[in-house]
């Protein structure tokens, strides 16, 4: 029987196909015959006729173009990418997990495409997302027992990379849609700071939030990618990249919010870390959490509303209830109201930079979610472990961090300063490595739990 699981590592592949000791068209072979493997079970990808056609096509194109040039080759040179069906590509139809006609969702391809095939990588496909990025699931399970939900908005993309049927894909988040999904599934995910990475192109969920991010099996594949496509990615030196930072665990309503096998799972988490040499510090925080996550919501209907008042009038009947009630929410929510959402993001966002200065903390831990995925495929999970985090904007990354007593894996979520990705990253390779030699319940598990 074929396991569900994989582990196809971004750095290992594109290192060999730069080098030239892996080729293009083998590589599309390998992962056409993964998605036909399994895909029926884990359906990740958006169904396409001829895509094994196309992507040989487009990878023997990738090979001839870059005969004899190994030194030269781009960093992602024939890897192939899986991208959430809410980001346009040419030669794709864009539906967002939705029943509207593709031809109306159609637009420009979009700029992290762009940079994707700059870079040399192909597309493998679109991948599922609830619909337009909302709540409705999808139809994907999840790698590590398909009874279970992979998380949502962008759970094909992180059950892709689970599944070893790609070892890149790209998702967006608005509030929890990239780092739930990487913790229920097992994988990295990585969510930049809002605005660096372009979202043109993209259909939007809340505009005020969205932010495009990667999945791969470990930090240093998110860190390629991430190099392909933030605005202005830096380099760090040797001694940047062995300082360990000081760790803040915000105390407080927020963290109340995990459940007890979550918040289990951290305290043993917090415990290693501080065995391996990091300061850990607990910054009370957040003691009015309930307003924000208000606030948030304030924010988000209103421009989901926004984003889907031509397409909601004319094609209304075709949107599954969870959107539809997101956006009727919306519609109750004035212009004054959601001017004062705003303002109140503004002081949370300066309260808890303020925190964060005052407490000498580099970093917040948190668990990604408030445990491991639900047994339940009508929901995507709650985001509320991520929310504060893209409520102010923050770069986001969650590590595979143990087990649950079913199997299922469990997350850490490292969280930075605004605009401090490559900080963040650096970090996260040194807390992945601590992580990944603990014993037991804390290491990472590769096999399948189903």
């Amino acid at each position: 029987m074929t396991t569900l699981l994989g582990n196809r590592s971004l750095v290992r592949e594109a290192a060999a196909l730069r080098a030239g000791t892996d080729d293009p068209v083998d590589a599309a072979r390998r992962t056409c015959d993964r998605i036909d493997a399994v895909d029926p079970q884990v359906r990740a990808f958006v169904p396409e006729e001829g895509r094994r056609a196309r992507l040989l096509e487009a990878a023997r194109r990738a090979a001839d173009s870059g005969a004899g040039e190994a030194g030269g080759r781009p960093a992602l040179y024939g890897v192939p990418v899986g991208v959430k069906d809410i980001v346009h590509v040419d030669g794709l139809p864009t539906r967002a997990g939705s029943a509207l006609p593709p031809e109306v969702l159609t637009g420009r391809q979009a700029t992290v495409v762009d940079r994707l095939c700059a870079a040399g990588a192909l597309i493998a496909g679109k991948t599922v997302t609830a619909e337009f990025a909302v709540t409705a699931p999808g139809p994907t399970r999840n790698p590590h027992n398909p009874a279970h939900t992979p998380g949502g908005s962008s759970s094909g993309s992180a059950a892709a990379v689970a599944a070893g049927m790609v070892p890149l894909a790209i998702g967006t988040q608005t509030v929890g849609s990239m780092i739930r999904p990487a913790a229920y599934c097992g994988v990295v995910g990585f969510k930049p700071s809002y605005g660096r990475i372009p979202v043109d192109g993209v259909i939007p969920n809340a505009a005020g939030f969205d932010t495009l991010g990667c999945y791969a099996t470990d930090v240093a594949g998110v860190a390629l990618a991430a190099s392909v496509l933030v605005d202005g990615w830096r380099e760090r030196g040797p001694a940047e990249r062995t300082a360990r930072p000081v760790l803040g665990v915000p105390a407080g309503p927020y963290l109340e919010r995990a459940g007890d096998e979550a918040l289990a799972a951290f305290t043993a988490q917090r415990e290693l870390l501080r065995a391996a040499g990091y300061t850990v510090h607990e910054v009370p925080v957040m003691a009015d959490f309930a307003e924000t996550v208000a606030q948030l919501f304030t924010m988000n209907r209103y421009e989901v509303a926004r984003a889907h008042a031509d397409w909601f009038a004319r094609f209304g009947d075709l949107y599954r209830p969870e959107t539809t009630a997101a956006i009727r929410e919306g519609h109750t929510i004035g212009d004054s109201a959601y001017e004062a959402a705003r303002e109140r993001r503004e002081v949370f966002r300066a309260r808890l930079a303020a925190d964060r200065a005052a407490a000498g903390v580099d970093l917040w831990i948190a668990p990604s979610a408030t445990g491991p995925a639900p047994a339940d495929l009508t929901t995507t999970g709650s985001s509320i472990m991520c929310l504060p985090w893209s409520n102010a904007g923050l770069p986001a990354v969650s590590l595979p961090a143990g087990r649950a007593a079913n199997g299922l894996p469990l997350g850490l979520q490292l969280v930075g300063p605004p605009g401090a990705d490559e900080e963040l990253l650096t970090a996260a390779a040194g807390i992945e490595r601590v992580l990944n030699a603990a014993p037991g319940a804390l290491s990472r598990g590769t096999g399948p739990t189903a």
